[in-house]
Order: C-alpha cells, then structure tokens, then sequence
C-alpha cells in the first residue's frame, strides 16, 4: 500500500469512547475511519432509558443517544465501516488493521472496543434485559425506587452494586453460588449492617419469570437442587465484565484481566502511535460519560502524535473544543 493510501487515524470500536474520538478527530480534519464493529453503539444499546448523561434533560433511549453521537461525528467527516476488525499489526509504522481480508493502514489508531458485562447466560435472561434486568446499578437505580431487587454476584462489585441499589430500592437481595463471599471483609461488613440488605446464599438464578417485565425469578439451591420462586421487581447481574481486547493483548500492555494499560495522565500505550480509550482500559467507573472523556482525550493524544510526522498540517485541536 503506497503513502497516499495511509491513512492518519484509525478508530476501532464504536460508543461513547470512539464516537466522541471521531468527533473530535473530524473536526481536526483528521478524516478518521470508524470501524465500528457490528454491535457498533457498545453496551448503551442494550440500555432502554439514560437520564444520567448531561444534556437530556428528559433522558434519552440509549440506542437513540449512540446513534445522535455517530451522526455528530459523521457531519463532520468521519467514515464508517460497521464491520469487526479481524487482525491488526502493531509492530511498525504504518499501523495494519484488517476488517477480513482487506487491509487499511494508519499512522495512528485508537483502541475503543468496551467491554462486555458477564451475563447468567439463561434464556429468559436475554428476554429481560432492559425490562428489569441489568448490569448497571449506577445506571439503573432510579427507576427502583421502592422495589424489590436482586443483585447476583459475590465479589466486591455486586456488594457496591447491592449497597448502592439499598438508596432506592425498598428492599436487596444478594444471591450468591456459594455460602461465602469473594468480596472483602470491609464490604461484607457494611453489607451485614444495612437493614435493607440481606443474603440468599449456595443459590443461583435459574429463571426469571414474567410476561413484559420481571416479576419473580426462580432459584435453586446448590447445595440440595431444591428450588423456589420469589416475587421481584429487578435483577441486576454483578459478576464481572470483560474487556473486548482478544485482538490486542500479543501486542499492547494489559492488566492481569485483560484490560489495556496506558500512561498515567494519556490515553497512550506502550505502542507509539495506539491510544485506548473507554471501558477498554477503564474498569473502574465505566460509564457513558467517563467513556466520552476519555475518546476526546484520545483524540487529543493522537493529534498530537500525528503532528510530528513530516507534512502534517499540525491542526490546533485543542482549539475545537
């Protein structure tokens, strides 16, 4: 591939992280190409309602919300392959990233592939989602205000979850597989004196029954297979996430979890030229909001980056703000 045909910036993955980079990055003039991935708007489409995002006053579906920032960027020059990147070659300028068989090439790519909440994995869960089922307290606390809840989980997460959904709901439950915690000794602690807390322990989810939305899940007990159903009004699944980085771990620093590492302060890796941003290397607030940030610092990043190689125009990005 000839010099003309590299291209300056490559995105891949598209939510709040990569959309907000190509916003950013079009308006440079820094034409990036977005491939967004099939499940392109990432964990926000399977959101129904987001009121916690600036600017939607009376709140946005998130389908609604992703596909408002993909047009954004869009306006301003980005191109869009809604597509899975395949395979990618980090090892020397220019960069390579393969959508199948076609190559394109970059002097600079941005890593924003999420992560992906880990779900039970039953039927009915997949019916539910949205519907009283999710992987979100933050996100979805509000809408339980007075209801009957269940977090899933045993690790410090879903006791953050759990402690965090007893400001709304008028009642949690923690269900857990075994009869002890993974989670630390300070948040069961604080979890065993919240009155509206209390544990279902050695059970697990087995359904979640209702027409239109969750009304009682079925449990069952791991340690005799008995099993029994219980009136709800949610489920919320806190057993972890998984960063979407398959693709790159051989080639870009990660955490023992697999998410990507970047320098304290930048959204760069220890590859010149690759910069991750959003949930890909966040494991800690994950949220839409975070996520944009963290895509516009990449295109700052990348701006910059880019204004050292010879002929580029060295656009002032930080003047678009």
């Amino acid at each position: 591939m000839s010099d003309q045909n590299v291209r300056e910036l490559i995105i891949v993955g598209g939510g709040p992280a990569g959309y907000t980079a190509a916003l950013y990055a079009a308006r440079a003039d820094l034409e990036p190409l977005v491939i967004e991935g099939f499940q392109w708007g990432g964990q926000l489409m399977i959101t129904s309602d987001v009121e916690n995002y600036p600017g939607y006053a009376d709140g946005v579906m998130g389908p609604e919300m992703m596909a408002d920032f993909r047009r954004q960027a869009e306006r301003f020059g980005a191109e869009f392959i809604t597509d899975d990147v395949t395979k990618v070659d980090f090892s020397e300028q220019p960069l390579r990233v393969w959508v199948g068989s076609d190559e394109y090439q970059a002097r600079a790519v941005i890593v924003a592939t999420g992560a992906s909440a880990r779900w039970l994995g039953i039927e009915s869960e997949e019916q539910h989602k949205g519907r009283g089922v999710s992987a979100c307290a933050t996100c979805d606390a509000a809408f339980f205000r007075e209801k009957d809840v269940y977090v899933v989980g045993g690790g410090d997460s879903a006791f953050e979850e759990a402690l965090f959904l007893t400001k709304f709901a008028s009642r949690v439950h923690l269900v857990h597989r075994r009869d002890e915690f993974r989670a630390s000794k300070i948040m069961v602690d604080r979890a065993e004196q919240n009155e509206k807390l209390d544990f279902v322990l050695s059970a697990v989810v087995e359904e979640i029954v209702g027409d239109v939305k969750v009304e009682a899940l079925r449990l069952r007990s791991t340690a005799d297979e008995r099993t029994w159903e219980v009136p709800a009004d949610g489920l919320f699944v806190a057993i972890g996430h998984d960063p979407n980085t398959a693709l790159f771990v051989d080639q870009l620093d990660h955490d023992e979890n697999g998410y990507l590492v970047t320098k304290s302060g930048s959204t760069e890796t220890n590859i010149p030229g690759v910069f991750a941003v959003g949930d890909v290397q966040d494991h800690t607030y994950r949220q839409a909001i975070t996520a944009a940030g963290t895509g516009c610092m990449g295109a700052l990043d990348a701006e910059r980056f880019l204004a050292t190689f010879e002929g580029h125009p060295g656009t002032a990005l930080a003047a678009n703000r």
